[in-house]
């Protein structure tokens, strides 16, 4: 935990300060290499006759940065082909499965699965007791909810999807997808293969040339939190150096906040504040939501960001660049803390 923090160091700057495109690539693999439970079962009622219903459940350890469509191949191959009959096998079609959470409602492909998880998590009591605890999710083998599941289960729909998320996420940034929409096709369908294959370097191999690293800006100096510290100089970020882009100096962070239970707020979010310091987490949350993060006040709800419960001392400039989803999402799922009786 004390890792992902921006509180002050002895020497009165944050760690962002003194971040590196090696040190952003480390949260990111971290981040990448992230998985999560999740416990698949198929709906009883809907099994073939002649099925083994001694298998009940298949437990995988996902990658948080896959999605659900990715692992219908594994799903396949060792729950569905061992519970069916050849019979069986013939008569249900993978374009008519659809999976449903332990909340009655059908679980969305086109989220990450540790977006799926995350929100999973805050649904629950406390964080202390749901890190721990699978995703359960029963598999339908029929009847999917077209109007609520708004794409069909294919791995071509959730690449398209997610494109038109990376898209989206750029152009947030930079006010253009032309970063985007500038990569060759054997990029565009490489970026897309790294996750399909979980594999950090092939992605981030043409990821890198989107993304901002977490390097401070030029034009802005970083002031500790604590009163009385030194101001510090931001390391130069497009110089002679040939660093990539920072975090720091785009027009807004893709981010997105999902409430437990509610609706998923979305709003234009500068790195920085009026005053060019960056902004960060808690500042975000107060004005975003004052009544769960009231100003001078004990915190009622927390954040929780790819499994992290984030300090609230964090910048949103480095979350966005290290912890962000494939698909270059800030994604921040808030929980409310357990009352005290």
């Amino acid at each position: 935990m004390s890792t992902f923090t921006s509180k002050t160091t002895s020497h009165g700057a944050s760690p962002s300060t003194f971040s590196t495109p090696a040190s952003t690539s480390l949260f990111r693999r971290l981040t990448w290499e992230g998985t999560v439970p999740i416990e698949v079962h198929i709906d009883p009622k809907e099994l073939p006759a002649n099925s083994d219903r001694g298998l009940e459940s298949y437990y995988i350890q996902a990658p948080r940065v896959s999605y659900l469509p990715l692992l219908i191949p594994e799903i396949k191959r060792f729950l569905t082909d061992l519970v069916l009959d050849d019979a069986g096998n013939m008569s249900v079609r993978e374009s008519d499965w659809w999976f449903e959470g332990d909340d009655g409602h059908p679980v969305k492909w086109h989220w990450p699965i540790g977006l799926l998880y995350d929100c999973h998590s805050v649904s629950l009591t406390t964080p202390s007791t749901s890190f721990a605890l699978p995703l359960r999710m029963t598999l339908h083998l029929a009847s999917p909810p077209i109007d609520k599941l708004l794409l069909s289960p294919s791995q071509e729909a959730c690449k398209q999807a997610f494109m038109g998320q990376l898209k989206e996420a750029d152009f947030l940034r930079w006010g253009s997808t032309k970063r985007v929409t500038g990569l060759r096709k054997a990029e565009q369908d490489g970026i897309w293969e790294g996750i399909k294959d979980h594999n950090f370097d092939n992605f981030w191999r043409v990821a890198s040339k989107i993304c901002p690293t977490a390097n401070p800006s030029t034009s802005n100096s970083v002031t500790s939190q604590q009163s009385g510290a030194a101001t510090l100089p931001r390391t130069p970020v497009n110089d002679t150096q040939g660093l990539p882009d920072s975090a720091y100096s785009v027009r807004n962070i893709p981010l997105r906040m999902y409430l437990p239970d509610g609706p998923v707020l979305q709003d234009l979010v500068a790195p920085n504040t009026e005053d060019g310091q960056p902004l960060i987490l808690g500042r975000l949350l107060t004005t975003s939501l004052p009544l769960l993060f009231p100003e001078n006040s004990p915190a009622l709800a927390y954040a929780l960001i790819q499994g992290v419960l984030c300090p609230l001392q964090s910048e949103i400039a480095w979350l966005s660049a290290c912890l962000a989803g494939a698909d270059g999402w800030l994604n921040i799922c808030i929980g409310l803390k357990a009352r005290k009786h």
